[in-house]
């Protein structure tokens, strides 16, 4: 379901929809719509919107004066079309059929097409269900969708998955956190390591703080879902 509040700041604003909804600030994602600074005639004010049909990561509950990225209206458009070809209709079909054997079906259409990519999305009630905790079951529905694109012999075409604009979602919470969690290592001059994200989800942290001179990034552990250790430079 999606909210929508206001407050003073970007805390505020949350911490009223927290205490709203009766949910903890991990429990839902936020998507910053509108902020208005102090002027001569105006307030300063913040207008979010808050999606509580996934569990994704929110930001910290510090530092939410952080750079945020701003949501891409290009992306988080509802296009959706028949598929163009025979690989887009079987892709299609694939998930429509894996969702319904799960038990929790829903339409299926293609989001998006760009060069050796191709965007899936599925519209269904069971939305949260599908996206998983931290999106675990969207990533591993997206895995056996880009499988079965190599056996049709399409191994140079990467398969996005998405449901509800989770990815996006996704992806501003996260550049959120790395925002956060930079700014309290600059001040601890210490380091902090996060919880194990996939691969794309590591990217993201890395290249987010890329460019700020005084923090570095590097990832720890084996297996798909590593860390990422965000530390003061000069610790290294």
């Amino acid at each position: 379901m999606v909210f929508e509040f206001e407050g003073k700041t970007e805390k505020e604003a949350i911490d009223k929809a927290a205490e709203e909804l009766g949910l903890a600030k991990d429990d839902f994602d936020v998507e910053i719509l509108e902020t208005q600074k102090t002027g001569l005639f105006k307030k300063s004010f913040v207008r979010i919107r808050v999606h509580t049909g996934t569990r994704g990561l929110a930001a910290s509950d510090t530092g939410y004066e952080a750079s945020i990225r701003q949501p891409d209206a290009q992306r988080e458009t509802s296009f959706s079309e028949p598929p163009q070809n025979e690989f887009e209709q079987k892709m299609i079909d694939f998930t429509a059929g894996m969702i319904e054997r799960m038990g929790y079906p829903g339409k299926v259409t293609v989001l998006f097409r760009e060069k050796n990519k191709l965007g899936i999305k599925i519209d269904s009630a069971h939305s949260s269900i599908l996206i998983g905790k931290k999106g675990k079951n969207l990533d591993a529905i997206q895995l056996l969708l880009n499988i079965y694109a190599g056996r049709l012999g399409k191994e140079n075409v990467r398969v996005i998955l998405d449901t509800e604009n989770y990815r996006i979602r996704r992806e501003e919470s996260l550049v959120r956190l790395a925002y956060n969690v930079a700014e309290k290592v600059r001040e601890t001059r210490g380091s902090i390591l996060l919880e194990p994200m996939n691969p794309f989800d590591r990217w993201l942290i890395h290249t987010t703080l890329n460019d700020i001179g005084d923090v570095e990034t590097k990832s720890e552990g084996d297996g798909l879902y590593k860390q990422v250790r965000v530390f003061y430079k000069g610790l290294r």
